[in-house]
């Protein structure tokens, strides 16, 4: 997919690895909703982004993934402004082992509640354009981070939905591709307060510094290049994109069924 012209929009836009994505897509072409709860963070971006690539490639809309009137809302609002969606990229997310309700609301619940909303304006079986939908996953989504049960399942999660989804689009003819962002740590907000919030399973923080110390820390500019690639490579559909300080690499996961 060539992205000059398509429309996007990006959840948890507005900081981090959501700034990331929103940057590298615009500067390939496309016009960009950012959705953020954070609206100083969310317009001062757009500010920058407006100076850069002009007004009417950017809209900032403030919106809470926990909610489905607001995303509908911001969905609609899109389509209206951009005359469509494109691309849709469920990165909004937290940690939080103390609020882990909220957690599983937020990473798990939000990318599905998306996920269903989007495809009433994308899907070909809805008059839609089709395209392609990247949630944000991590490290966490393919193996167990002691320290963060909740949020490794909540990433499991997405990872598994992502592939369902993915096959449910092929089988049925949706016209999108679905692909997973499964990042190792990366110098977000989310990272430099992992300690804080552990809750139950603080004792283990020294555990997870370890792993940072083994692992490393992904450059953020790694990680938007292979949201790029799974944007715009169509033959990746139902893939989970592992990226660390070292390399990028598609998982290659057992193969079950089919």
């Amino acid at each position: 997919m060539a992205l000059q012209g398509k429309c996007a929009v990006v959840t948890g836009a507005a900081l981090g690895i959501g700034r990331a994505i929103t940057e590298i897509l615009m500067k390939n072409g496309a016009k960009v909703a950012l959705l953020d709860v954070n609206q100083a963070a969310g317009k001062s971006l757009v500010e920058v982004l407006d100076k850069q690539y002009g007004r009417e490639r950017t809209l900032f809309l403030n919106c809470d993934v926990e909610s489905e009137e607001q995303i509908k809302a911001a969905f609609q609002k899109t389509a209206d402004t951009f005359g469509g969606i494109d691309i849709l990229c469920n990165n909004a997310g937290i940690l939080d082992e103390k609020c882990w309700e909220r957690a599983v609301s937020v990473n798990l619940m939000g990318v599905i509640r998306g996920t269903y909303l989007a495809l009433e304006h994308m899907s070909k079986l809805s008059g839609g354009r089709g395209g392609v939908i990247v949630n944000t996953a991590s490290l966490a989504g393919l193996g167990p981070l002691p320290s963060c049960p909740v949020y490794t399942a909540t990433k499991h999660g997405v990872v598994g939905f992502t592939r369902a989804m993915a096959a449910a689009s092929t089988a049925s003819g949706y016209g999108i591709r679905f692909n997973t962002l499964c990042p190792g740590f990366v110098q977000t907000d989310l990272y430099t307060s992992i300690k804080t919030n552990l809750g139950q399973f603080s004792d283990l923080a020294d555990a997870t510094q370890q792993m940072v110390e083994q692992l490393g820390v992904v450059n953020m500019s790694d990680v938007a290049e292979s949201v790029l690639e799974m944007v715009t490579d169509e033959t990746k559909n139902g893939e989970a994109c592992f990226v660390s300080p070292k390399e990028r690499k598609y998982v290659d996961f057992p193969k079950f069924m089919g």
